[in-house]
Formats: C-alpha cells, structure tokens, sequence
C-alpha cells in the first residue's frame, strides 16, 4: 500500500510571510532569495520543519509558485530531499470564477486518485467542495495561518490522517 501525499506550499504554512516584519518568529532562520533579478525576497524558515515533516509518513511533493525553485532554496535549510513537485506553469495565478484555488484541479489531477493532504494558506471551501467531488480518495485539505507558519498542532493533524489514511 502506497503512503499518501503531502502536498507543501512554502509561502504560509513554511515561511510565515504575513507574521510582523520586523520580529522574525522564534526558531526561524532568515534567508533572501533572489527569484527574480533586482528583487530579494526575505524568507523565514525553520530548520526543524523538515526532520518534522519527513516523519510523518506522507510521500513529499511542493504545491508553490515556487515549483522547482524549492528545491534549489527551501529544502536545503529544511534539511529536505529533492522533491517532486506540481507543475502549475506559466499561466495566471487567480481564483477561478467558481472561487476554487487556481492550484485545486492540478493537485487533484497530479494525485491520480491517491489519499492526500494539502497544506497551504489560502483554501476555501470551495476547494473542499471541489475536491469532494472530483477526487476518489481521501483528502484533508489543511489551512494553516500565514502570520504563524506550521506549528505543533498542523503536524499533528498531518499525523492523525496520514495514520488514518495509509
């Protein structure tokens, strides 16, 4: 039986972008990341996530705008493997008309009907909705807060369906 996915966005549930600017959280380390020419962006990391994350007994797979780039950036501090990752492309990054996620129908196509659980800090319920009824398998659709970042309480939630799920 094969073990579910965690699908992982980074700007939210890893790096908690909308906590006070001037007072990095605790435990957090501090890198800056030159996505784009000219432009740093600071990201907040905690090096403990990762060890945290890979015992949870998910198989890992980044759900960002970041597609790749995690690879090169975020694993790294977060002491994380390569991953592999939903290529979201090119394309416009808004709520669809119907108010799902722009990144919902790709993480349900990407799942193929296997259990998952999405991390990330912008779900609705109309990403709920539209998992229910598109996707065959289990789903925990986990909505973290961006001012706090994943704490103890996320990893335990990930925990309880993964053993729920598997």
């Amino acid at each position: 039986m094969s073990r579910p996915l965690l699908f992982l966005d980074v700007d939210g549930p890893l790096n908690p972008w909308a906590a006070r600017p001037e007072r990095r959280p605790e435990g957090y380390t501090t890198i800056r990341v030159a996505l784009h020419p000219g432009r740093a962006l600071r990201v907040w990391l905690n090096p403990s996530h990762g060890p945290a994350l890979l015992r949870l007994g998910y198989d890992l797979c980044w759900a960002t705008t970041w597609m790749d780039a995690a690879n090169r950036w975020i694993a790294p501090v977060l002491g994380l493997p390569e991953l592999p990752y939903v290529d979201f492309g090119t394309g416009l990054f808004a709520i669809r008309p119907d108010g799902v996620h722009w990144k919902t129908e790709a993480i349900v196509a990407y799942a193929a009907g296997r259990p998952f659980a999405w991390v990330d800090d912008e779900q609705t319920s109309a990403d709920t909705a539209y998992v229910t009824a598109e996707h065959p398998g289990r789903a925990l659709l986990h909505l973290v807060d961006p001012r706090l970042g994943m704490r103890e309480g996320d990893f335990e939630a990930l925990a309880r369906f993964a053993a729920s799920a598997g």
